[in-house]
C-alpha cells in the first residue's frame, strides 16, 4: 500500500531469492571461510618458525622509538616511528655504525622536535642497553670481542616475544573533573597569548634598543 496521493504504482521484483532464481545467472557469490581455523594454526606455526630461526634475537625485530603521528588528529598519540635520530643515539653514546647491529634501528631523516620526546627516546635507548645480551660471533677465546657479555649471564636466555621490546609508556588521556582555582578564574589565556605574540614582535626592536643604550654609555 503507498501513501495518499499520486504515486508511482508499486511494482518491485522481490524474485532474486538468495539468488537461487533461473539456475546460476542470478545466483550471489558468496564467499565461504571454512579455513579460518586452519589459518589460524598455520600463522601460529609460522610465527614460532620465525621466532626459531632469529632466536635469541627478540622476535620483534629492531628497536624503534616512540613517535607522535602527523596530523591534529592524531599527535595526541603515540606509536613506535622508523628509527632513532642521530642526535638521540649521540646523547645515549650509541654509535650511528654500532646501533643496526646491536638491534636498534636508525633514522638518518627524522629530526627531533622538542626535548620532551628526545629524552622519551633517550631513556629508551638506555633501557634497552642497560638489558642488552650480545653474544659472541664465534664460539672459543678467540671469537670472543670487546664488548660481548660474558658466557656466565648467556646461560637459559629467554628470548623478548613482545611486539614492542620495551612497551610504549601510554599516558593517561581522561582527566577527571574537579572545581575551577581562583588563580585559573582570575588567568586571562587571550591576554597571555597576547603579551606573547606582542613581545616577539618587538624582540629585535627592544634588544636594538638596548644596544644603543649599551654603547651609548661606553
Amino acid at each position: 500500500m503507498t501513501g495518499a496521493g499520486n504515486h508511482v504504482i508499486p511494482n518491485v521484483h522481490f524474485r532474486k531469492v538468495n539468488g537461487m532464481t533461473k539456475g546460476g545467472h542470478y545466483r550471489a557469490m558468496f564467499r565461504t571461510w571454512f579455513d579460518q581455523a586452519a589459518r589460524k594454526k598455520r600463522r601460529s606455526q609460522n610465527r614460532k618458525t620465525k621466532a626459531a630461526k632469529i632466536a635469541p634475537r627478540p622476535v620483534a625485530g629492531l628497536l624503534r622509538p616512540v613517535v607522535h603521528p602527523p596530523t591534529q588528529r592524531y599527535n595526541m598519540k603515540l606509536r613506535l616511528g622508523k628509527g632513532f635520530t642521530l642526535e638521540e643515539l649521540r646523547e645515549a653514546k650509541i654509535s650511528p655504525k654500532l646501533a643496526p647491529t646491536i638491534g636498534i634501528a636508525v633514522d638518518h631523516r627524522r629530526r627531533n622536535k622538542c626535548a620532551e620526546s628526545l629524552q622519551a627516546n633517550v631513556n629508551r635507548l638506555k633501557l634497552y642497553k642497560s638489558k642488552l645480551l650480545i653474544f659472541p660471533k664465534k664460539s672459543g677465546k678467540k671469537g670472543i670481542k670487546k664488548g660481548d657479555t660474558p658466557k656466565s649471564e648467556l646461560t637459559n636466555v629467554a628470548q623478548n616475544t613482545l611486539k614492542e621490546i620495551i612497551p610504549v609508556e601510554r599516558p593517561a588521556l581522561r582527566v577527571k573533573a574537579r572545581a575551577i582555582t581562583g588563580v585559573e578564574k582570575e588567568a586571562s589565556a587571550y591576554k597571555t597569548l597576547k603579551k606573547a605574540r606582542t613581545n616577539l614582535k618587538y624582540d629585535g626592536a627592544k634588544r636594538k634598543k638596548a644596544e644603543e643604550a649599551k654603547s651609548k654609555d661606553a
